[in-house]
């Protein structure tokens, strides 16, 4: 295992040396410095998320998954962007989903002690019934979590894609995945506090997974949230400012097409871009496995 003193995550920052003698406003400074280099350290990992947003695309496209598995922080961000899918795109909960060590009540108090098992790790994805078409994303800033190691080692061992985001080259998680995504962000300014600038950056790369997997799956049009649910009153006014902008239509209208579409958003779009009734709408969408923009035809 790699040891922690040799992890650039865990070596102390000059930057933020004497951060217990600066002021509040000192503090705030020497912190936003610091982040704004997360996003260059991404900028790097392009290539692999780009890879990694075609092998979960396709992978949603014939009805697999895309399965998040991390520990502590990392895990509690695989959380979040896995139940953030529904809400935002649609989704079926089943088709991204989050596996993190200690279970849900990880998500509300530190499970430390799990992190360190990889019979757990091996566990909890064997639970899953992973198929060879699934995708598995591992996530630890360190690189050398046990748990997670173990977890894309078994999903590798049934066939399975798998993904690795780790803050550290030349980790066991890396070696032991098909795509290895680094985001090198360095020291962070409480030395050792993946939390901060490696969790930044964690939760950059999964938010461009997901989002860049339901653009492929035409759960966007152009660049709004088409596929929005209407449950809530602020959910049904994002719904209709798409409508309105995507159709160049008034708020009457946009309500009329939304209520003759059922209340479903995509129906609606379709309806009014193609010129169709609701049931061709409907049946456009089907054929098109939910592409609004192929359903329209252009």
């Amino acid at each position: 295992m790699v040891a922690l003193n040799n992890l650039s995550t865990e070596q102390p920052n000059s930057a933020s040396a004497e951060l217990d003698k600066l002021s509040s406003l000192e503090i705030a400074r020497v912190i936003n410095a610091e982040d704004a280099s997360v996003a260059a350290a991404v900028q790097h990992a392009l290539p692999q998320i780009a890879r990694a947003i075609d092998v979960a695309a396709e992978a949603l496209a014939q009805g697999s998954r895309l399965i998040y598995v991390g520990a502590g922080t990392s895990g509690r961000l695989a959380a979040l962007d896995a139940i953030e899918c529904p809400p935002t795109f649609n989704s079926d909960p089943k088709r991204v989903q989050y596996v993190i060590a200690g279970g849900d009540k990880a998500l509300a108090s530190a499970v430390e002690a799990d992190e360190d098992s990889r019979a757990l790790g091996r566990r909890d994805l064997v639970r899953k019934r992973l198929v060879k078409t699934d995708v598995v994303v591992g996530l630890a800033a360190s690189g050398r979590t046990p748990y997670t190691i173990a977890a894309l080692e078994y999903a590798r061992e049934r066939g399975a894609h798998t993904v690795a985001v780790s803050c550290n080259p030349d980790t066991p998680l890396g070696a032991a995945a098909e795509i290895s995504i680094v985001v090198e962000v360095g020291p962070e300014v409480v030395a050792g506090s993946t939390r901060m600038k490696a969790g930044t950056a964690e939760k950059m790369v999964l938010n461009m997974i997901s989002t860049g997997v339901m653009a492929r799956l035409g759960h966007v049009y152009g660049n709004l949230m088409v596929n929005v649910t209407t449950a809530n009153s602020k959910l049904l006014e994002r719904a209709l400012c798409v409508l309105e902008t995507a159709a160049g239509i008034d708020r009457d209208a946009a309500e009329t097409a939304l209520r003759n579409a059922g209340m479903s958003v995509p129906v609606a779009l379709v309806m009014l871009k193609a010129a169709v009734t609701k049931g061709e709408a409907a049946r456009r969408l089907k054929r098109a496995n939910g592409h609004v923009r192929k359903a329209i035809g252009k």
